[in-house]
């Protein structure tokens, strides 16, 4: 009885791995997807590492991109939220379209889960405020009454650098709010979003009506 080559054995196990490196990485990414929807996490590494913790997968190679992980929750919303997830989605958009006018002063733009439509009922309202006065944004919360609490987030401006922007956190109309105050240099140039390091997605007032008119449609 004749065996196979060395080789061909070799392909069929380097094969085999890939394949269950590939199935490994779809078990982690659908799991992760659920525990960002139904636990409410945002942070996608640790959503990836908890998914492999209760899957008992271990190695780092079977761990999914951001991207993936993204992905999966689309479809996971689609098939488990299609009746609640569109509402929730709407309520955050239409809300973020008043925050837009009611920041207006600061040139703001939407960013995150509310503007690439994977909004729910853990998300909040994610703006970018612009100005080279980081302060007149606290001045302009006590002015109008809002009571909001100040935090700081590291941003990757671009491949090379990155900064320590303030944020401010608060609700409205039953709403969170999460409001990022960069210079006014950076309007020009999006920061790289932390799920596929391509430059973010943002919307001006202008842009999210049309996508409140498509979600009607």
């Amino acid at each position: 009885m004749r065996h196979a080559p060395a080789s061909t054995r070799h392909a069929h196990a380097v094969t085999h791995t890939e394949i269950r490196t590939r199935e490994r990485r779809q078990r982690l990414a659908i799991e992760a997807a659920r525990l960002i929807s139904e636990g409410g996490i945002r942070d996608f590494h640790l959503a990836k590492r908890k998914a492999a913790h209760r899957l008992g997968i271990h190695d780092d190679a079977s761990l999914p991109r951001n991207s993936e992980i993204q992905e999966a929750l689309r479809d996971y919303q689609r098939l488990f939220l299609a009746q609640s997830q569109p509402q929730l989605l709407r309520e955050r958009r239409e809300a973020a379209a008043r925050a837009l006018i009611f920041f207006a002063a600061f040139e703001p733009r939407l960013v995150g889960a509310v503007l690439k439509g994977t909004a729910d009922a853990h998300s909040a309202v994610c703006l970018h405020l612009y100005t080279d006065e980081a302060e007149r944004v606290s001045l302009f919360l006590a002015d109008h009454h809002i009571p909001a609490e100040e935090s700081s987030r590291r941003i990757r401006l671009d491949r090379d650098r990155t900064t320590e922007a303030t944020v401010w956190l608060f609700a409205a109309d039953g709403l969170p709010f999460d409001l990022t105050v960069l210079p006014r240099d950076t309007l020009r140039q999006a920061p790289l979003d932390r799920i596929d390091e391509k430059p973010m997605r943002r919307a001006s007032l202008s842009a999210l009506q049309e996508l409140l008119t498509d979600q009607i449609c």
